[in-house]
């Protein structure tokens, strides 16, 4: 697969800069999207030791693997976020996905299957609509910080986890909102992690303390929460582990690397 490596999108800031916030022990808000699994966990992690008050903010879009919303309660709960949300969405009244219709995920794919075409698992707009609510709480917290665990390696393709997606998106939340069009508030997405290999997000995890005992990143895990070990998510995730040359702490339903 391809690497993309690009600069994170800059805006104008309205701000201290860092040097004041850490003078001041000021802690900023941020809210940061938590699905519950490695990535965002890490993205959770990254917010916190930059010195951010951590808003966590779930959905339950009637996602089929709806384990990992007990799972993003357990790693907000576990890393000190501020507060954590759930909003309730259906993304199933239109389907189109593995995760949110009658369709098989796939397994056992290949990485150059998985870097080939934009795979069925992705989900139509999820990302632009997360960050729509991202963007509603963030005016009503009064803060211009959101975190996002989108990712550009590692990953099949999916048209909003490339940085053009977020910068654009970044963009219009500054046209869109009371606040910044009144200039209170000029609206930074921070995607930490769209550069890293799945091994470099283990790696920072793991510096960050953070638990991947408690996450979750099957597509189709059991009732009980337990990986399949054979979609593209569980295979990404493993791989990255064993980079480290260590394992991951998940049981997965298979014995496979």
């Amino acid at each position: 697969m391809a690497a993309m490596r690009c600069a994170q999108p800059m805006y104008p800031q309205k701000r201290v800069h860092r040097e004041t916030l850490i003078v001041s022990s000021q802690k900023y808000k941020a809210v940061v999207l938590l699905s519950g699994g490695l990535d965002s966990a890490t993205v959770l992690a990254i917010a916190k030791s930059e010195g951010y008050e951590a808003y966590a903010l779930s959905f339950a879009y009637g996602q089929r693997h709806a384990w990992e919303l007990e799972c993003a309660r357990r790693v907000a709960s576990s890393m000190g976020a501020k507060e954590h949300r759930t909003a309730s969405i259906d993304l199933r009244a239109f389907g189109g996905s593995a995760l949110t219709a009658e369709i098989d995920v796939p397994k056992g794919r290949s990485p150059e299957e998985m870097g080939g075409e934009i795979p069925i698992t992705y989900v139509p707009a999820r990302n632009t609509i997360f960050l729509s609510f991202a963007l509603a709480w963030a005016e009503v917290l009064g803060c211009s910080d959101i975190f996002i665990g989108v990712n550009a390696l590692d990953y099949s393709g999916y048209p909003d986890c490339r940085p053009e997606f977020i910068a654009a998106f970044e963009r219009l939340a500054n046209l869109a909102t009371k606040a910044g069009v009144e200039g209170r508030q000029a609206l930074r997405i921070h995607t930490p992690l769209i550069a890293l290999s799945k091994a470099e997000i283990v790696r920072k995890g793991l510096e960050l303390g953070v638990d991947f005992s408690l996450t979750s990143s099957c597509y189709d895990p059991s009732p009980s929460g337990q990986p399949c070990g054979g979609c593209d998510s569980c295979l990404l995730r493993r791989k990255g582990f064993y980079e480290n040359g260590i394992d991951d702490p998940l049981i997965y339903s298979d014995r496979r690397l």
